[in-house]
C-alpha cells in the first residue's frame, strides 16, 4: 500500500488528534510517527511541540493508564506495572503514580473478584478452590501476600 504523503503541518496536526483522543505515551507517539515519512529533526520538532503544549505528557498518560486499569478492567498492580513497562515508562514514574489507586479500593476489589470467582468453582476441595482463585487473581496482576491476607479475613 502506497503511504500517502501529507504535510508537515497536517503530519502534526494528526498526532495533535492523536494525542487530544486519548492520553498517549512517548513510545506510543513514536509508534504512530513512524506510519509517516519524517525526517529526524522534524520527529524532533513535532515531539516538542506535542510536550510544550501539554498533548503529551507522560505522568498524565501514567496516571489515566492505571485508573483505567484498575477501576475499569480490575488489573492489579503488577499486571500494570508490566504493561506500562513494556511502554517504556520509567518505574519511578509508575511508583509515583501508584497513589491513584486508594488503598482501601485495591482490597475491597481483590476480595469482591476472589469471593465472585471462589463461589462459582463448584465440585471442588475446599484448596482446589483457593488454589484457583489465587491463580486467577494472580494473573490479573494482583500481589501473592495481598490475596493471601484477603483470604485469611
Amino acid at each position: 500500500m502506497d503511504k500517502k504523503s501529507y504535510t508537515f503541518i497536517e503530519i502534526k496536526q494528526k498526532l495533535v488528534n492523536y494525542c487530544v483522543y486519548q492520553d498517549r505515551c512517548h513510545a506510543e507517539v513514536e509508534q504512530k510517527m513512524r506510519e509517516f515519512t519524517l525526517i529526524p529533526e522534524a520527529k524532533e520538532e513535532i515531539l516538542l511541540y506535542l510536550l510544550q503544549e501539554n498533548y503529551l505528557n507522560e505522568e498524565r498518560f501514567v496516571r489515566s493508564y492505571i485508573r483505567g486499569k484498575f477501576y475499569i478492567k480490575h488489573w492489579g498492580r503488577n499486571k500494570i506495572r508490566i504493561n506500562l513497562k513494556q511502554k517504556q515508562i520509567s518505574e519511578k514514574l509508575i511508583n509515583a503514580c501508584f497513589d491513584e489507586i486508594d488503598e482501601d479500593d485495591y482490597f475491597k476489589t481483590i476480595s469482591k473478584i476472589f469471593e465472585d470467582y471462589y463461589s462459582k468453582q463448584s465440585g471442588l476441595k475446599e484448596y482446589q478452590k483457593k488454589s484457583k482463585a489465587i491463580k486467577y487473581l494472580m494473573g490479573k496482576g494482583f500481589e501473592y501476600e495481598i490475596i493471601l491476607q484477603i483470604m485469611e479475613s
